[in-house]
């Protein structure tokens, strides 16, 4: 384990710890998520070394990388993703004229394999093996490791991707400075993450699974993110809902902490966030934020 001694935003040296929660998908094991006193930013701490946290993700249960369908929450998934796969081509189609694409943990591959047949010049980076080979099983994706972002050229995307991945980066800030670097100069970077000032994470509390300990490091809130982002020379341009993770996420916290499928308490638990989120985007259990440089 390591201990981060100061805040990954602000670089305060105080934090307090907020929350104490297990790891259900691998270990089992309980991990701190601290708040800096300074500017409020949420992170586990101790955290896994980065030579370590690999085995964290070794479980069917971390579908994003296994693409398992095994379960009826693995099926939802799947069949949700479908659907989201087509808004997030849209979105990008609407962001900028059709380029050069890049998306950072591009997992199994379907998002990129829809962007390249709608006409984008597409790249993944993924430090997963096993979807590495997928992606380029199924779909004869270009897909790079982590270690191949140094190598891309400056101002090279029109947009960079990271959907629900930099809550998984050990070195914070390193990343967004390189998304700047690899950026054109009127691209967009869109990043999805989840939020905890959601009504479903504020229902759940400590069992809500997108804190996801330890595979996220870091706990964003609207502001929290926004801080990141104009520290490294980005500006805010717009944020987007999306509202099928307060189900999806509500189905695997009840499942976490009752052992079994408890559908209509996950429904209902979604659909109150959703709706008390309804005036706010930024109130949805996860959001999709757009910046461009500064």
């Amino acid at each position: 384990m390591e201990i981060l001694s100061i805040c990954p935003i602000c670089e305060g040296k105080q934090s307090q710890a907020v929350l104490i929660c297990e790891d259900y998908t691998a270990s089992h094991e309980k991990f701190t998520i601290v708040s800096c006193s300074s500017c409020g930013f949420q992170f586990t701490n101790p955290r896994p070394k980065e030579s370590e946290i690999a085995k964290y993700y070794e479980s069917d249960d971390y579908v994003s990388h296994s693409n398992s369908k095994k379960g009826v929450i693995n099926s939802i998934y799947h069949f949700v993703r479908q659907f989201s796969v087509k808004k997030k081509v849209k979105m990008i189609n609407a962001l900028s004229k059709k380029g050069n694409l890049l998306d950072i943990g591009s997992g199994t591959g379907e998002f990129l394999n829809a962007a390249k047949e709608n006409g984008w010049i597409v790249r993944g980076i993924e430090p997963n093996e096993m979807a590495k080979e997928q992606s380029i099983g199924n779909f004869q994706l270009n897909i790079g490791s982590q270690e191949d972002l140094s190598t891309l050229a400056a101002a090279s995307f029109d947009i960079i991707t990271m959907w629900h991945v930099l809550e998984h980066v050990h070195h914070l800030n390193d990343r967004v400075g390189e998304l700047h670097r690899l950026l054109s100069q009127s691209g967009k970077v869109i990043i999805a993450v989840p939020n905890y000032t959601s009504a479903d994470a504020h229902h759940y509390g400590k069992n809500w699974a997108a804190y996801d300990v330890p595979r996220h490091l870091y706990h964003f809130s609207p502001n929290s993110i926004k801080q990141l982002f104009i520290k490294h020379n980005f500006t805010f341009v717009k944020s987007y809902p999306m509202k099928f993770d307060s189900y999806y996420v509500s189905m695997l916290t009840e499942k976490n902490v009752h052992h079994k499928n408890k559908l209509f308490s996950a429904f209902l638990a979604g659909l109150k966030s959703n709706l008390k989120a309804k005036n706010d985007v930024e109130k949805y259990s996860s959001v999709i934020y757009v910046f461009a440089k500064a």
